[in-house]
């Protein structure tokens, strides 16, 4: 049933379109639009913002309570940005009660509407409904989304108006709900982006800072460029916000009177700020620029200049997409050298990065000599370092990728009894620090060498509902994705949130908070690698289903767009933010590489645990 109201809901509502782009085609316009006819060519200048907005339809006369109901929830799916027609379906005390605001209730399919049999008489002046459904993922007041598992159930209450005879709802539950095809079609993922704190004050002098995403979610067609900037104003998240910040002074917002921001033909975005937002110093100005030119880019690419304006109108500061790079850099910025991985004598190699060469090099130095066999590596972000595990799993050794050096001890040794109990592959952070997980049952940890030497700091990870099976730390150093396999043998994906503070005798300590799941649909979880700035490729197996390779969203959502085309026996899989480089894969047929458009191509047969860098 709910499928059915679902499709239901779009097609009466699209009964009530109206265009944008070009101009706003009134309602009445739309209700003349002929119907037969002859089928012609119409010319026309496509515009890139031209799209269909959706209107629901107001309250028709002595429309009974089930019809009242269903024409709440089709205008729940509009396009209408202060829900005007829907607060039409609501007595008016409950109509000022009703935040729409307040959440996001996301169904796999739309509400079922139950009708309470105590109260179903249509000749009463009471009537009540129970809303139904399995409930997928919610929308916080932040736009935050998080996953959901389990039945939702919500009263609808019914009263009919003394005067006017006409039924309307006046109690409900806070909030919108809806089917997830009308989520996907009304709501778009978009990153707005802060910086790593301590990252303004290391690089002040020295070079660029570490933006950070942070993604939400906006009504696709409700003026997404207007939401995202108060959005990005108003400061982070929740889960991000113990280790970002933003440039933007306290309280800044938008100029009062501000109700929509738009390009202009320059593809030049103005953001008129209120007071405090105006008292921006000039560096802090540009911080701010760059902040919001990432987040409008990752919405709208052809935005390139932005122009912060004081409460006065005079100009705050103007800067371009090529300032902003130099003020700030961001894992999809980052443009990687080479290709790595381990041949068939189980040294690392490389490959330059987004080529179509299949001949590698051995890296210089220790760990492409062949001295030391290995069987998992990571290089370091600047790529002058690597880290590789022993064929056996027991030791991790930290070299330098140059001529001439010796390989030294393992800086972590594990006693776990077999090769599945001890050390994981290793990952670097943007620091220039070392991470690797222990398997040993008997005592399995989460380790962070400093700059990959001395002694390894074992990493708190509060929560932790079984031990870690993979560990990759994202290009802005502040988030941190783990495979963990549980005690009934299923492996989920986890992204926590690091922080680090000063420990005793100067040691670091180190934590990864607020752990939670990426990939909920996935009970088996093999291979992950982050993919963008908020993005992973994860390979796994739905329950009861074979392996799969799909795209993943740090809150835990599905991205648009298709996944990895299918590859069988997938063992590891490697990626990077710039979304131009191949995804590459260790499968049955070896290393194999995924170029954007095309189909899997075979690198090497013979190779295994291909990386990029991080």
């Amino acid at each position: 049933m709910g499928a059915d109201r679902e499709g239901g809901a779009w097609r009466r509502s699209m009964r009530a379109l109206a265009c944008t782009g070009a101009g706003v085609m009134l309602l009445s316009a739309c209700a003349s639009m002929p119907d037969s006819g002859d089928l012609r060519d119409v010319e026309s200048t496509p515009r890139q913002d031209a799209e269909v907005r959706v209107f629901a339809l107001p309250p028709r006369e002595d429309a009974p309570p089930s019809e009242i109901v269903q024409g709440f929830l089709e205008a729940l799916t509009s396009d209408d940005p202060q829900y005007t027609t829907a607060r039409q379906y609501l007595t008016g005390a409950a109509a000022r009660r009703w935040a729409p605001e307040e959440s996001t209730t996301v169904l796999s399919d739309g509400p079922d509407i139950r009708v309470d049999r105590t109260t179903a008489r249509e000749d009463g002046d009471a009537y009540a409904f129970t809303l139904t459904g399995t409930a997928v993922a919610r929308l916080d007041q932040e736009q935050s989304y998080t996953p959901l598992h389990g039945r939702y159930s919500q009263p609808v209450h019914l009263t009919r108006d003394a005067k006017t005879g006409q039924w309307r709802i006046d109690r409900l539950p806070q909030g919108v709900v809806m089917g997830q095809s009308d989520f996907q079609r009304n709501y778009v993922s978009v990153d707005k982006y802060y910086f790593a704190s301590g990252s303004q004050d290391e690089t002040a002098a020295t070079g660029p800072v570490t933006a950070v995403a942070d993604p939400v979610y906006v009504r696709r067609r409700v003026d997404a460029m207007t939401q995202m900037v108060r959005s990005l104003l108003a400061g982070p998240t929740r889960w991000l916000s113990p280790v970002v910040v933003s440039s933007f002074p306290e309280g800044s917002a938008l100029r009062a009177g501000v109700t929509a921001l738009t390009p202009d033909d320059q593809n030049r975005l103005t953001v008129p700020l209120n007071d405090k937002g105006s008292r921006a110093g000039q560096r802090q100005c540009r911080q701010m620029a760059t902040q919001l030119l990432f987040t409008l880019q990752n919405l709208t690419p052809t935005v390139d200049t932005v122009t912060l304006e004081r409460t006065d109108g005079t100009t705050l500061c103007t800067l371009g997409e090529d300032r902003a790079e130099t003020m700030a850099t961001r894992g999809s910025l980052r443009k990687p050298e080479y290709l790595y991985f381990l041949d068939d004598e189980q040294r690392l190699v490389r490959l330059a990065a987004g080529t179509t060469g299949t001949v590698p090099d051995p890296v210089p130095g220790p760990l492409g000599e062949g001295l030391q066999r290995l069987t998992s590596a990571a290089v370091s972000w600047d790529e002058r370092t690597a880290a590789g595990v022993s064929a056996d799993k027991s030791a991790l050794f930290v070299a330098r990728l140059a001529p001439g050096g010796t390989l030294g001890e393992p800086v972590v040794r594990s006693q776990g009894k077999t090769e599945n109990d001890r050390l994981t592959p290793p990952s670097w952070d943007e620091h220039g620090d070392l991470w690797v997980a222990d398997r040993d049952p008997r005592r399995p940890r989460l380790l962070m060498l400093e700059h990959g030497t001395g002694r390894p700091a074992e990493v708190r990870v509060p929560g932790l509902d079984g031990r870690i099976d993979a560990v990759r730390v994202a290009a802005d150093g502040v988030r941190i994705a783990l495979v963990v396999e549980h005690t009934d043998t299923t492996r989920s994906l986890l992204i926590g949130r690091i922080e680090r503070a000063a420990g005793s005798g100067g040691a670091p300590a180190v934590s990864v908070l607020d752990l939670r799941p990426a990939a909920p649909e996935l009970e088996d979880v093999t291979a992950m690698s982050w993919a963008g700035d908020s993005r992973l490729v994860v390979v796994g197996r739905e329950q009861g289903g074979v392996q799969t390779m799909r795209y993943v969203q740090v809150d835990g959502s599905t991205p648009q767009g298709p996944s990895p085309a299918a590859l069988t026996g997938v063992q590891s899989v490697a990626a990077t933010a710039d979304g131009r480089l191949p995804l590459v894969a260790y499968s049955e047929d070896g290393i194999v590489r995924l170029p954007s458009g095309a189909q899997w191509q075979k690198v090497v047969k013979d190779g295994s645990a291909p990386v990029y860098p991080g």
